[in-house]
């Protein structure tokens, strides 16, 4: 069932086709994509060549940020107060409507001319760093949420009374597109959806591909908009969609805010397992129990398994200044490339071959970290299907003087292996929880529920 459904997927961010509906396809070259078909009421986003916004490349969207938000480069221990910007917050009642081309942008990463960059970027098999690309899609969400913000009253020369915060990235999707270490790289993307103080931004990336820009992937960022100190909410212009195609964009915005909530009220940390999954839970316990004996605790592990309290890793990180965002916290584009990448570090040791990343559903921000923090990310093995491979990364900060750890980050990665890898079972009633919830993803990521 799964590889027929696999096989079957012949195209990225397409409309069903029930009555009255077309398919609506990229304008540039699409790429066969490994991808739910569970997509969140696509499309998602404005045609490429609706609106023409070259923002420039992702060195000058930094400078330009920190120009708007009155910040100088440097490490400040004690950053410069923007109290007095407070004054300055509007109320939404003083905000004008914005449409959803007024944010569009879009911004090059260089990597055909900038060697130095390349460096950064590339892999020891020349292809890209996808924590890198992350990092900046985060920052360019960021920027389309400057870009969407527009305050009448505001004086000449005050900057901007806001701060955004990164809150959960609800999906990011991979195409088979192998990425290049040099070749340009072109961020793109627009404010798809707000709330009072949220705002939903969609960001694609596209690689230039002999001659012609080909999708790399398709993120979706929930960010926050806070006041001049972040210590509370600060509300946003509203959308008036500029055209049918902006009104459908919005009401599929409505409709994933609806199943977050859907998702985070049923998770398997906040209610029971469901019918069909405290059987399965009774059939990993038949499986992992031996019949000849009733001692407590005892387990056995079936021909081709492995255990998931045998299938992590870890690593222990210090933050440094050099990760840190506008508001002296760390960055959450760095979290999600430290958390990619050792994620993609226990796929391949845990398959022992070179995985594909699928697909990264469900990044959640619980509570910023300090620039001085020690950040412990451990990367599981939660689920098997095939040769496919769920993995859930926790990052923790560590108090160095108790000992004590506070999970600030949750991640959920689908890897592809080339071949089927060995099964991952749970040993203990946490451990089933885990396996129980990366199943759940695994099933959305895959289209199979």
């Amino acid at each position: 069932m799964l590889r027929s459904l696999l096989g079957a997927r012949k195209g990225w961010g397409l409309v069903s086709r029930a009555a009255g509906q077309t398919r609506h396809r990229f304008e540039v070259s699409p790429a066969v994509c490994t991808v739910s078909r569970r997509h969140y009421s696509p499309p998602t986003h404005i045609k490429q060549s609706a609106v023409a916004n070259d923002s420039g490349t992702m060195a000058e969207i930094k400078l330009e940020m920190m120009k708007r938000l009155g910040l100088e480069p440097g490490y400040h221990p004690l950053p410069k107060s923007r109290e007095h910007l407070l004054k300055y917050q509007p109320k939404l009642e003083d905000l004008p409507a914005r449409a959803m081309q007024d944010s569009f942008t879009s911004a090059i990463l260089p990597l055909s001319t900038d060697r130095t960059l390349q460096d950064k970027y590339v892999n020891y098999l020349g292809s890209v760093r996808l924590g890198r690309l992350l990092e900046d899609m985060d920052m360019f969400a960021a920027w389309c949420c400057h870009k969407h913000l527009k305050l009448p009253n505001l004086p000449e020369g005050v900057h901007l009374p806001y701060t955004f915060v990164t809150i959960l990235v609800d999906r990011i999707d991979f195409t088979k597109l192998k990425a290049s270490g040099t070749e340009d790289i072109r961020l793109s993307g627009h404010v798809s959806w707000v709330g009072t103080s949220s705002i939903e931004v969609v960001v694609w990336l596209e690689q230039m591909v002999n001659g012609s820009y080909q999708k790399l992937t398709r993120a979706l960022f929930l960010m926050a908009a806070r006041n001049a100190i972040n210590t509370a909410a600060a509300p946003v212009n509203p959308i008036q969609p500029a055209n049918d195609e902006e009104k459908v964009i919005l009401a599929g915005g409505k409709d994933r805010k609806r199943q977050r909530q859907i998702r985070c009220a049923e998770s398997v940390f906040n209610v029971e397992p469901n019918d069909p999954e405290q059987t399965l839970m009774y059939q990993l316990y038949k499986r992992t129990t031996p019949s000849t004996t009733l001692e407590l605790n005892k387990r056995i592990l079936p021909p081709n398994c492995r255990w998931m309290s045998d299938s992590y890793q870890m690593s222990t990180i210090p933050s440094f200044p050099e990760h840190r965002n506008h508001h002296n916290r760390v960055f959450g584009g760095f979290l999600m490339r430290s958390a990619s990448e050792i994620s993609w570090a226990a796929a391949f040791l845990y398959c022992k071959k070179r995985p594909k990343l699928e697909h990264i559903s469900d990044i959640s921000f619980e509570k910023p970290v300090g620039v001085d923090s020690f950040i412990k990310m451990t990367a599981y093995v939660v689920y098997t299907s095939l040769n496919y491979m769920q993995i859930m990364t926790v990052a923790d900060v560590l108090d160095t003087q108790t000992g004590n750890q506070v999970t600030t980050n949750t991640f959920y990665y689908t890897f592809s292996a080339p071949d089927t890898v060995t099964e991952v079972l749970p040993r203990s009633y946490h451990e089933t929880m885990w396996y129980i919830q990366g199943r759940r993803k695994f099933e959305a990521s895959m289209g199979l529920k």
